[in-house]
């Protein structure tokens, strides 16, 4: 009897410590939080009054917000009362301006991209324009922010603008006025010869699921009886509107997405709400490194379903979702929430932020630690890494000369004198650059004195480095200066090497000052083998059924 009463005891005496130990881990959290708030406050207001030369405090206290977020991933982001717009533009796609991309360019802001049909195309802004006033306030020192802000503004309002046009002496002075700005999502549709559907979905902003179901009913219209949706590059957006674009072809009330996080209330399942627009149309769906977030939704939850086969290239990887939470004085800090999985139960997370290593940086989850889930039809398909398509064509790698060339605003530039001379071009799908242009971009590239870097030149210092500690250098010294000489940048070398690569940045930079993004898209796919590959397997039934169904296991043959 003793024994059993001490026993009792001991389960008691466990069972009180199991519940006060979150509740002493809980307290123990809220003190370490006040206690270092506390301290914060108190470094801030030491720096304040003793510091030796004065302190921009907002600058200061947000930079160590941002700071902080940094360790946590790159997703969780800050956002100051004059950065709403920032947000507001990511979550909808809208904003009230002139239409433009501008960029900073030697020494100055210049128009980089005027959006087709908007106030700053319709102004006939160009590409390369300087801008030097808006109103009465000289821009020439001012910063991309800077000018930003003052070409937004109310709609309907208006604002004078003078600019400085390359190979122009005199300045030119316009008048645009302001318009709501509504990022179209899709960049172009239409239906080929062989009936087939194709369009380019570039983002996942509000009502963009009702763009794609519009677009999606026109080329159905025109005689498409099957469908290409390309989601390359798409970085996301909204997970609503994935799952409505997912239930275009799928029943009402299927599971697309779930959502799970620290806080549980939170969870949630997001099914299909209405009824499709086309269950049984043939769909094939184009991805690569750049789709991202609401697009692997579309992409891994039609694949998870056998409704659509998927080609290209592994998609990003970003399996987490970002709830925007209000702050204090208008500010907003839009926070890493919980992770979603698709259909399969799969999440696609690739990187995992909260085990660093020592250096900071994060890896990939390796291949052989993810793990098998199945499709509806059976067929095997893994998590741990984006969304891997059913078929998948390798993706070129090119040289880092092009990277630069393109930050450095080389290629830019040189389309811009281009230009002036020519003033047309032939069909986006049948523009390419003659030789002798090329010819003249590699003069441009030497008179501009460039100087570029590589990757493979840090890691010869740093294999050199270890090679002398470790005491190799004597035994492999010809080898290495061999391998030195190899990789040492060589801009004539380099710019053959890369011409391929180099040709088709030109070609496109080219074809958007005269066609807009619509015809750089068109111009791509003209020589396109991903786009090939799904036009093929759309022609031929078999292949894309047969894809779609679960391949029987290999039985060992007997001799």
């Amino acid at each position: 009897m003793k024994r059993t009463i001490l026993c009792m005891l001991v389960v008691i005496t466990a069972l009180q410590a199991t519940a006060q130990a979150p509740a002493e881990n809980k307290n123990q959290r809220y003190f370490d939080i006040n206690k270092n708030i506390d301290i914060f406050n108190s470094v801030l207001r030491e720096l304040d009054m003793f510091y030796v030369d004065s302190v921009e405090v907002n600058n200061l206290v947000q930079s160590s917000i941002r700071n902080m977020l940094t360790r946590l991933d790159p997703y969780t982001e800050y956002y100051a009362e004059e950065n709403m717009e920032d947000l507001q533009f990511l979550t909808t796609g809208e904003y009230a301006g002139i239409g433009a991309i501008i960029s900073y360019n030697n020494g100055q802001v210049v128009i980089n991209e005027p959006y087709e049909g908007l106030p700053a195309d319709k102004a006939g802004l160009k590409a390369g324009d300087a801008i030097l006033k808006i109103d009465e306030n000289d821009m020439r020192k001012s910063t991309v922010k800077d000018v930003s802000d003052k070409l937004k503004g109310t709609p309907g309002t208006s604002l004078d603008l003078t600019i400085q046009r390359p190979g122009e002496k005199r300045e030119r002075k316009l008048t645009i006025v302001r318009e709501k700005i509504e990022v179209d999502p899709i960049t172009y549709a239409g239906v080929t010869d062989e009936k087939i559907g194709y369009l380019h979905f570039g983002s996942f902003t509000t009502r963009s699921a009702d763009r794609v179901k519009k677009t999606v009913q026109d080329l159905k219209e025109k005689g498409a009886t099957s469908l290409i949706m390309d989601l390359r590059g798409n970085g996301g957006g909204i997970l609503d509107e994935a799952v409505d674009v997912v239930n275009l072809f799928v029943p009402k009330g299927e599971e697309i997405v779930s959502t799970k996080g620290k806080v549980k209330q939170w969870d949630r399942t997001y099914l299909t709400r209405n009824q499709p627009l086309d269950e049984i149309i043939p769909i094939v769906v184009l991805i690569d490194t750049g789709s991202a977030s609401a697009s692997e939704i579309v992409a891994g939850g039609l694949q998870d379903l056998d409704r659509a086969l998927i080609v290209g290239n592994r998609s990003f990887g970003k399996g987490l979702v970002q709830t925007p939470r209000d702050l204090p004085y208008g500010g907003n800090i839009k926070i890493t929430t919980s992770k979603y999985y698709i259909p399969s139960g799969r999440c696609i997370q690739a990187l995992d932020y909260s085990r660093r290593n020592p250096d900071g940086s994060v890896a990939r989850v390796p291949d052989s630690l993810t793990n098998v889930f199945k499709t509806r039809n059976g067929r095997e398909v893994r998590d741990g890494g984006g969304i891997t398509p059913d078929i998948t064509i390798p993706q070129p790698t090119g040289g880092t000369i092009a990277f630069y060339l393109m930050t450095d605003n080389v290629i830019f530039d040189y389309v811009t004198e281009w230009v002036q001379q020519h003033k047309e071009i032939a069909p986006p799908h049948k523009f390419r650059l003659p030789q002798s242009d090329y010819e003249a971009f590699r003069e441009f590239v030497k008179k501009r004195d460039f100087k570029y870097d590589q990757l493979s030149e840090h890691s010869l210092l740093q294999l050199k480095s270890m090679m002398e500690f470790e005491g190799y250098m004597d035994v492999a010294k010809e080898e290495f200066a061999a391998l030195e000489t190899k990789l040492q940048p060589n801009l004539d070398r380099d710019l053959e090497l890369f011409k391929e690569d180099i040709t088709s940045i030109i070609e496109s930079e080219i074809v958007q000052r005269f066609y807009y993004k619509k015809g750089v898209l068109l111009h791509q796919l003209s020589d396109d083998k991903v786009y090939d590959k799904a036009v093929e397997v759309l022609q031929n039934q078999e292949m894309y059924r047969s894809l779609l169904r679960t391949q029987p296991a290999k039985t060992p043959q007997h001799s």
